[in-house]
């Protein structure tokens, strides 16, 4: 019997799932509203409809499918299937989700940080492909990021390794969520970048945006900088620069310490393509020690918004052949 695999990635704001072959092709995909704010059981009552859709609207049964991939926003402990805590989901704690997906289904569930599987994605299917020694970062509302090393992904002692998003950049600066201040992805991220251009527009310094929208300052979104940036708006080129300098060297950090082949740049952000990337390359170009510098490419992402789906699929498929992740890496 053809058996197939189930990706599903959670959001905010929408659950994405697909279906895939055996050959790891997508034969369905679909999103429906998360409805965070309804609380954990409904939630969790929107991704078993998400896979219900799925798998009816292809006639195929429950009992074709392998395995289930879950990417989940926040802290977890992705051996014992419990999501730990989740900062954008209202009464989110200790939510033991392979145990509340048992009574549903007799097929294996495996969950994983969002961004991890966003990695598995890109490692397996997409950017970084072939690569053994690899960082992702996804630039969104935040700044998330995974890493490969020697072939294994990272996990760390407490399923928590390459927060790079919280390496401090500044010793006193804008205050983050997680109790400290000056953290990188308060800066390069959409908000950080937004909040970069506001704050410089409150220094008096015009742009074509205050016009786009009407001078409320809580429009603008990083989609509007980028097409300022393209219309030669001076300050939108400014904060893209500064914000593709910062990243610059908060990359040149993480190139000498963990000396990847490639960094693949993901996420909404990552649309501004060269616009930010070509700062970020000249920064890490001129900081990086030079040898590791030279070796370490960085390439946007190719999956876009399906390397969530795609990569827990992946990543529970590794999960069910008996592959070693977490602690001991995924070889």
């Amino acid at each position: 019997m053809k058996l197939y695999t189930i990706g599903v990635d959670l959001g905010g704001t929408n659950i994405k799932a697909a279906l895939f072959d055996p050959g790891f092709t997508a034969i369905g995909e679909l999103s429906v509203p998360t409805e965070a704010a309804r609380g954990p059981a409904h939630v969790l009552s929107r991704i078993r409809l998400s896979v219900q859709l799925l798998t009816e609207d292809k006639g195929i049964t429950l009992r074709s499918i392998a395995c289930m991939g879950l990417g989940i926003p926040g802290l977890l402990d992705p051996e014992e299937g419990m999501s730990l805590f989740s900062p954008n989901f209202p009464g989110w704690e200790h939510i033991h989700i392979v145990n509340e997906m048992k009574p549903y289904y007799d097929f294996p569930v495996f969950i994983d940080n969002d961004v991890r599987v966003n990695l598995y994605g890109e490692w397996q299917h997409g950017a970084a492909r072939g690569y053994k020694n690899v960082v992702l970062l996804t630039l969104g509302t935040g700044l998330g990021s995974g890493i490969v090393n020697d072939g294994r992904v990272v996990y760390g002692t407490t399923f928590s390794a390459g927060e790079i998003g919280h390496m401090n950049m500044f010793r006193q600066g804008r205050p983050c969520r997680c109790g400290s201040s000056g953290c990188l992805g308060r800066y390069v991220s959409a908000v950080g970048m937004v909040n970069t251009f506001t704050e410089k527009l409150a220094e008096g310094r015009p742009s074509i945006i205050q016009t786009w929208t009407g001078g409320d300052k809580e429009r603008i979104t990083a989609l509007m900088i980028s097409e300022a940036y393209d219309l030669e708006d001076a300050l939108a080129i400014e904060v893209m620069h500064e914000t593709g300098v910062l990243l610059g060297f908060g990359l040149a950090n993480v190139i000498n310490l963990l000396n990847p082949e490639a960094v693949i740049i993901g996420g909404g952000m990552s649309a501004a393509g060269e616009r930010l990337l070509r700062s970020v390359r000249e920064t890490v170009a001129e900081h990086a020690l030079k040898l590791s510098g030279s070796r370490c490419k960085i390439l946007q992402a190719e999956l876009g918004s399906r390397a969530g789906t795609l990569g827990a699929a992946a990543y529970a498929l590794r999960r069910l052949k008996g592959k070693k992740v977490h602690h001991e890496g995924a070889e």
